[in-house]
Parts: C-alpha cells; sequence; structure tokens
C-alpha cells in the first residue's frame, strides 16, 4: 500500500504548516508555498506510478478555484488513487484507513460542495487582500483611529483632533491618573470618553508612529506619530506602576496612597480624614487597613511620613543610582542598535536582489515584513532601557526645594516612578522607621 500526500501552504497566511498525520506512513510528500508547482509534479509521477491513498489537508488545496479543483479531483480520482481530507477525519495509522474506505468519497459535483469550496477560496482571498496590505505596511481597513484621518498610503494628522489628543497624553504624563486624564478632556473640550476608551488611547500603538495588526505583529515607523517614543516609554512606565494599585489608589489626591505598607502586619496603609467638631481643619492619618494584629498598629501623621519619605529620597536615591553603570546599558543598546541596522541593511539589499531574479516581488515584501517586525521588536527593548540622564535626575530629587515646589499630583506622579514600595515597622507606640523600595 502506497500514500502519498499534497500539502499546499499559503505564505502570506501561514508560517508553520501543521498537519496531524501522527504514525501515518507516507511515502512521498509534495509541499507547495504559493504556487501549485509540486501539485503538478505529482500528477506526472502519478500517471506512471499511482500511489492507493492521496492524503490532503482540504479540497480548496487543489486549486485556485471550484472548477480547479474539481477538474484536479477528477484527474486524480481517474487515476485510481482514493483522497483522504485531513479537515474531516483524524487518522492514526494503516489500519484505519481500511476502515474509512467507504467513507472517502466525497461528490465532487454536488453543487453545496463547490458553494463550500467557493465561500473558502473567496474567505481566502479576503485575507490574502488584507495580508498584502499588512506586508506593504499599509492601515487595516475601518476608521481611523481618532486623531488621525485615512490618507492614500498611511494615516495622516487631522489638525481638529490630534490637538485633544496630544493634550490627553500630556495630562496623564503630567499626574499619572488615567481618570484625571478623561475628566480633564470632558470639561476642557466637551470630549466625552470612557475610562476604557482612554486607557486604549494609551496603549495603542498607532500614536507613536506605529501600526498595530489583528495578529498583534507591529510594524514601526508608518506615520507621524503624536507622541515621541521618550514620552511613550514613560507611560508604559505609569501603566505599568498603575497596573499594581487598585483603581482607586492610582488616581488618588494624596501621592503617598498605594506605596506604603506595614512592616509589622504586612498590610497595605491607608489614608483617613479626621476632623474636630464645629471645625473646618482636618487631620490626615496613614494606618494599615484591616490589621490583625490585636493590638493593632497605630495610625500616623500622614505629614509625618510624607516629610521622612522626601528625606529618605533625598538622602539616598543618588546613592542607589550611582551603582548603576551607564556603560553596561550603553553596550546593551549598542548591541541592539547593531542588530537593527544589520537588518535594516538586508531591506536595503532588497530591491537589488529583485531585479537580479534572485527573490520575486511578493517573496521580497514578505521578507521586509518580517524583518520590520524584528525591528520594530527590538525597538521596544531599547524604548524600556532606564532614560541615559539617571544620574542628572537622582541630583533634581535630590534636593528637598524640588519636593516642595510640588503639588501633591505630582509628587504622586515622581513618587510611582522611583518607588516600588515604602515600609513602615512600627517599633513603639510613637516611634517608627521608615524604608523605601526603589525602582532603578
Amino acid at each position: 500500500m502506497r500514500i502519498f500526500a499534497y500539502f499546499y501552504r499559503e505564505p502570506l497566511l501561514e508560517n508553520d504548516l501543521q498537519i496531524a498525520i501522527n504514525n501515518l506512513k507516507i511515502e512521498q510528500v509534495y509541499y507547495d508555498l504559493g504556487a501549485r508547482y509540486e501539485l503538478e509534479k505529482l500528477f506526472r509521477e502519478s500517471e506512471k506510478s499511482p500511489p492507493n491513498y492521496l492524503v490532503i489537508r482540504q479540497l480548496p488545496e487543489l486549486g485556485d478555484t471550484p472548477e480547479i479543483v474539481k477538474y484536479n479531483y477528477h484527474k486524480l480520482i481517474n487515476l485510481g488513487i482514493k483522497i483522504l481530507i485531513l479537515e474531516n477525519q483524524k487518522l492514526t495509522d494503516l489500519d484505519e484507513i481500511e476502515f474509512l474506505e467507504n467513507k472517502i468519497n466525497i461528490d465532487i459535483n454536488d453543487p453545496q460542495v463547490l458553494e463550500t469550496i467557493g465561500k473558502n477560496q473567496r474567505h481566502l482571498s479576503l485575507q490574502k487582500g488584507q495580508a498584502l496590505r499588512r506586508i506593504k505596511a499599509l492601515p487595516p481597513p475601518g476608521k481611523a483611529p481618532y486623531g488621525y484621518r485615512r490618507g492614500k498610503d498611511c494615516y495622516l494628522i487631522d489638525r481638529s483632533t490630534a490637538p485633544i489628543i496630544k493634550d490627553f497624553f500630556e495630562q496623564f504624563l503630567l499626574f499619572g491618573s488615567l481618570r484625571g486624564a478623561v475628566n480633564y478632556l470632558a470639561k476642557r473640550y466637551g470630549k466625552k470618553i470612557s475610562v476604557s476608551t482612554g486607557s486604549r488611547w494609551l496603549k495603542n500603538p498607532v500614536y507613536r508612529g506605529d501600526l498595530k495588526y489583528k495578529n498583534n505583529e507591529i510594524i514601526s515607523n508608518t506615520h507621524v506619530a503624536i507622541i515621541s517614543r521618550e514620552e511613550a516609554a514613560q507611560i508604559d512606565r505609569l501603566l505599568g506602576r498603575n497596573r499594581k494599585l487598585s483603581s482607586k489608589t492610582a488616581s488618588a489626591k494624596h501621592s503617598l496612597v498605594g506605596l506604603v505598607s506595614c512592616q509589622k502586619c504586612h498590610q497595605s496603609m491607608i489614608i483617613n480624614h479626621v476632623t474636630q467638631r464645629n471645625k473646618k481643619k482636618e487631620y490626615l492619618y496613614i494606618r494599615p487597613q484591616n490589621c490583625p494584629l490585636q493590638p493593632s498598629c497605630k495610625a500616623i501623621p500622614y505629614q509625618e511620613v510624607l516629610e521622612k519619605t522626601i528625606d529618605y529620597i533625598c538622602e539616598n536615591f543618588p546613592k542607589k543610582v550611582n551603582s548603576f553603570d551607564p556603560k553596561q546599558i550603553e553596550s546593551y543598546k549598542n548591541k541592539i542598535q547593531a542588530q537593527i541596522t544589520e537588518k535594516q541593511d538586508i531591506i536595503n539589499q532588497l530591491p537589488s536582489l529583485i531585479q537580479s531574479n534572485i527573490l520575486d516581488q511578493q517573496t521580497a515584501q514578505l521578507r521586509q515584513y518580517n524583518l520590520n517586525i524584528e525591528m520594530s521588536q527590538l525597538r521596544s527593548k531599547l524604548e524600556q532601557l532606564p532614560p541615559e540622564n539617571l544620574k542628572n535626575i537622582a541630583e533634581a530629587v535630590s534636593l528637598p526645594r524640588f519636593w516642595q515646589d510640588l503639588s501633591e499630583a505630582e509628587r504622586r506622579f515622581y513618587f510611582r516612578e522611583f518607588i516600588r514600595q515604602i515600609y513602615i515597622e512600627q517599633t513603639s507606640k510613637v516611634e517608627w522607621n521608615l524604608d523605601i523600595n526603589f525602582i532603578v
């Protein structure tokens, strides 16, 4: 018993050919990539010595139209070959072939069968069209994102709405609050959006000058960006910090909310507002939430914790940064940049390879697309590196005057930029120590 297999792969849509033939012993396998040269070879060799069975994934792989599929199917059947379709059957060994002999015949002349093949191929053609747009780094179908309008080959800045988007990002960067930025748009421009929409704006690569497709592949520098790479990296850091906080503390009024925990009872600490009867003055205290200890850990005046936090940063953050070796980062950065340059050089060589008939147009476009994706991933690594001027930043934040001139919202932004966690250890009813885990 002789078994052949024929598999067709569309290079624009499939990266790897996943075929579940398991223990099936196949004598000869024919693979086609984008054209059907191997199918013609299969016909020629089968005319001389046909196999008993031919394994295929699905009928539409036998041609580009229902008529061609029907013609090729009859051609194989007339050679005495039984066709096994993996789409409909799971074959694991030769015994099952004998069992399925009466189930492998398909009435290719049935109008419903031909209609199903036609639908499959029309869907495939639509997918190929979208894939071609993707390979050419053209915008995906649909309405342009807010802040842009559709151009011939790329998104163009919409001068009426782009300033609103830009202002939204600046508000988030300034205060680190998504809800605050959303409320700002409603108050300043009358532009009402949901928090989830604002979150999608912050994460959307399109505002960074990149295109993201449904397969989550990103192509960089396809159009004019609304925010810079530095701003985008800072937004990603802020989103990462806020993700670890509850939705309420992420935009809380007070700068220490969500950052402080008790070293003794291991509970996060919250802000308590205390007022006296008939008096407008308000007192703020920070205390552990749901402390399990008896007696429970005491509340501490918020202002004292804030002052000690600033003192600790001024004294210890520069020391922490001094241990940071910029040469290692620079070496790593140069290594990534060299990889980007190498891939760009390959892209620059593709036109000459097309002219020399070494590559056809479609293969070259596919190669360029994959290289662009790899470069986008490398650039993303570069953007996540610590800023080169980290030591200069440390010098600025080590000055007490720097913190005194900030509002609570501005302090909240800087605290979350540098601080992972603040720990308070109560040594007695009135004494306590503070320790900070920095993000460097």
